[in-house]
């Protein structure tokens, strides 16, 4: 879609994203699924980050709208976006370790490009709740704004690219993230699936994910 310039990524409902559905995320990579293959299971298990890369990669500017909950892989979803506008009642938290498994989705690579390596570990670790105050604090919000304008200023920061000229806008973008990448060389995720699938096969792993 060349025309398409700007997109919105929204959440319907109470929340931004919930992350990944924890029934069908454990169900996926169980080995009594039908095909219970290591090769499905790991593909499976790769899912989140291809469909992660996949918006990260997209040509136009991305503008996250988080309002309620971004837990998990939302926050995730909200470090691919190339802009994040957030409600200041929003609550954000990324709670895989308490529940057995690590962070994936490309997540820990893109964390540390965006807050660095001591937030990302405190914050991976902990488990704990985090405020948009505090988000913007760290670099990893644009704009705080009350939960009844946030639509609208989302809206207005859309007009305001799109009366930019395309073409240094998309150039910017890409010189951008040319340059996250030099600086991240060696940061890549490449076996979300493995390290999912081991962390399910472990008894303190699948105890956690019970309680």
């Amino acid at each position: 879609h060349r025309e398409l310039r700007v997109v919105i990524v929204s959440g319907a409902g109470r929340a931004f994203c919930a992350g990944a559905d924890l029934k069908d995320s454990s169900a996926a990579v169980a080995p009594s699924r039908l095909d219970s293959s290591w090769l499905y299971r790991r593909e499976v298990g790769q899912y989140g980050l291809r469909a992660a890369d996949a918006l990260e990669q997209m040509r136009a500017v991305t503008i996250a709208q988080v309002h309620g909950y971004a837990v998990g892989g939302g926050v995730v979803l909200m470090a691919v976006c190339d802009l994040r506008v957030a409600a200041d009642d929003a609550v954000f938290f990324i709670p895989e370790i308490e529940l057995g498994i690590p962070l994936a989705w490309g997540g820990i690579p893109r964390l540390v490009r965006e807050i660095g390596p001591a937030l990302t570990k405190e914050l991976v670790m902990t488990c704990r709740r985090f405020s948009p105050a505090e988000a913007k604090s760290i670099g990893f919000l644009n704009r705080v704004v009350p939960a009844t304008q946030l639509e609208s200023e989302v809206e207005q920061l859309a007009r305001e690219l799109l009366a930019m000229p395309s073409v240094p806008v998309a150039i910017t973008k890409e010189h951008v993230n040319a340059v996250v990448r030099a600086m991240g060389a060696g940061m890549t995720a490449f076996a979300d699936g493995d390290l999912l699938l081991g962390a399910s096969g472990e008894e303190e792993s699948r105890a956690a994910a019970r309680a």
